[in-house]
């Protein structure tokens, strides 16, 4: 596996996912709001092998939507890349959620009331205030959930596997190498 690819796709959509779900969650009141951020935050706070499990018995063969996946559109998350990019994403998602809502919360209403009030819709508020002011914070997110996604072991494992050239990400091969006593390809793998 192109170890980026699965990890580089899985972090944009943990960062796209978080980052509008902190949005919402910032922006508007409504009914379940707790429960959905406490849903939002489980990966962080759960064992990484259990978040893979979930995701196993999500996305397994003899799941629903494993099934109709395969039967509909012949998508097998399991053992794929694929798979691989969707443990990233759900182990990255909630650090830039938890972040970016940070930031987001930390900006000063009293700046998003004035460009309101200077006649700025709604998304320029959001893409010319808001954001710009919350910046430092999202990017913070989004550099927190790559390096999540980047040494994510536990879930990947259960889900990707660990299939060299297929599904193995760099952590699982350090492991495999430390497994094996080639400590000078684990350096190696480190290192790099």
């Amino acid at each position: 596996m192109d170890f980026f690819k699965g990890i580089g796709f899985g972090d944009d959509i943990g960062d796209v996912g978080g980052g509008y779900l902190a949005y919402v969650v910032v922006r508007y009141q409504f009914w379940g709001k707790f429960w959905l951020e406490a849903i939002a935050t489980l990966p962080l706070v759960m064992p990484p092998t259990v978040v893979g499990f979930y995701l196993l018995q999500l996305f397994g063969q003899r799941s629903w939507l494993g099934a109709w996946l395969n039967g509909s559109f012949g998508i097998r998350l399991i053992f794929s890349w694929q798979g691989a990019t969707i443990a990233a994403a759900v182990m990255a998602f909630p650090l830039m959620f938890k972040t970016t809502k940070a930031a987001l919360q930390s900006v000063d209403p009293i700046y998003l009331e004035a460009a309101a009030t200077l006649g700025q819709s709604e998304w320029g508020i959001v893409h010319k205030v808001w954001f710009p002011l919350a910046s430092r914070g999202i990017i913070a997110g989004i550099l927190l959930s790559f390096t999540r996604a980047l040494g994510e072991f536990g879930a990947t494992l259960m889900v990707a596997g660990n299939i060299p050239k297929l599904t193995q990400t760099m952590p699982m091969a350090v492991y495999e190498a430390i497994q094996t006593d080639n400590q000078g390809l684990a350096m190696v793998l480190w290192q790099s």
